[in-house]
C-alpha cells in the first residue's frame, strides 16, 4: 500500500474535514458573506433575508386582533351616514391592519394553489432566476455592454417565464386577488363597528 494513502482513523478524519469544508466554510459564498458550500448557493438578494421575513411575520402576528372578535356578527351594523362609513373604514383599517394583511396573503395562496398552471409558472420563474444568478456568480453576465445586477436578472427571468404566466392567466389571477381583497376588506371595514377606544378617540377630536 502506498505510504501517502490515508487509512483507518486518518481516513475518517480526512473525510470529516472535507465534509466540514463543503458545508461549513465561510469563504464558500462568492459574496464573502459566509455560508455553507452547497447551501451558500441558495442566495437571497441584498437587503433581504429569511430572518427579516420571519421578523416581519412575527410582528404581524403579535399585532393581530383576535379572530373571534374580528368576525363577531354582533359587532356589525349598517353605518348611519357616509361620514360614519368613512370613519369606520379609516379606523378599522388601522385597527385590523394585520388581520387584513393575512387575509390578503391567504387569498394569494388560495389563488396559487387552485391554479396548477400558475404554480408551474412560478416554478419556471424561480428556476430561471436561480440558474441565471448562479451563472452570474461563476462569471459576470454582460448584455449590450452592461453587467446584469439582481433586478436585471429578475427581469430576464420574468421575460423567460412570461409565456408560461400568460398561458396560466396570471393577469386574471392578479385582478381576482385584488378584487376579492378590496371586497372582503372594504365590506368588513365599512360594517364593523368601531372599538371602544376608537370611539373615545373620535369623541375627543376637536370638531
Amino acid at each position: 500500500m502506498p505510504s501517502g494513502a490515508p487509512s483507518g482513523e486518518n481516513c475518517l478524519v480526512d473525510m470529516d474535514s472535507k465534509a466540514g469544508d463543503m458545508f461549513g466554510s465561510e469563504d464558500a459564498h462568492p459574496t464573502g458573506t459566509g455560508g455553507a458550500g452547497i447551501l451558500a448557493k441558495l442566495w437571497l438578494p441584498k437587503g433581504f433575508s429569511i430572518s427579516m421575513a420571519k421578523e416581519w411575520i412575527d410582528k404581524r402576528r403579535m399585532s393581530i386582533r383576535p379572530w373571534a372578535s374580528f368576525v363577531d356578527q354582533r359587532k356589525f351594523s349598517k353605518p348611519r351616514n357616509f361620514g360614519e362609513l368613512c370613519q369606520r373604514v379609516v379606523k378599522n383599517v388601522e385597527t385590523f391592519n394585520s388581520n387584513y394583511t393575512f387575509i390578503f396573503l391567504g387569498l394569494i395562496l388560495y389563488c396559487i394553489i387552485s391554479s396548477p398552471m400558475l404554480l408551474i409558472a412560478l416554478a419556471v420563474f424561480v428556476g430561471a432566476f436561480y440558474i441565471i444568478h448562479l451563472k452570474s456568480l461563476e462569471s459576470k453576465l454582460v448584455i449590450l455592454g452592461k453587467e446584469l445586477n439582481v433586478p436585471h436578472q429578475m427581469g430576464l427571468a420574468g421575460a423567460v417565464s412570461l409565456p408560461v404566466f400568460w398561458l396560466a392567466g396570471a393577469g386574471a389571477a392578479v385582478f381576482w386577488v385584488l378584487g376579492a381583497t378590496l371586497f372582503v376588506i372594504g365590506s368588513h371595514a365599512a360594517f364593523r363597528q368601531l372599538e371602544g377606544s376608537d370611539m373615545e378617540e373620535l369623541l375627543m377630536e376637536p370638531v
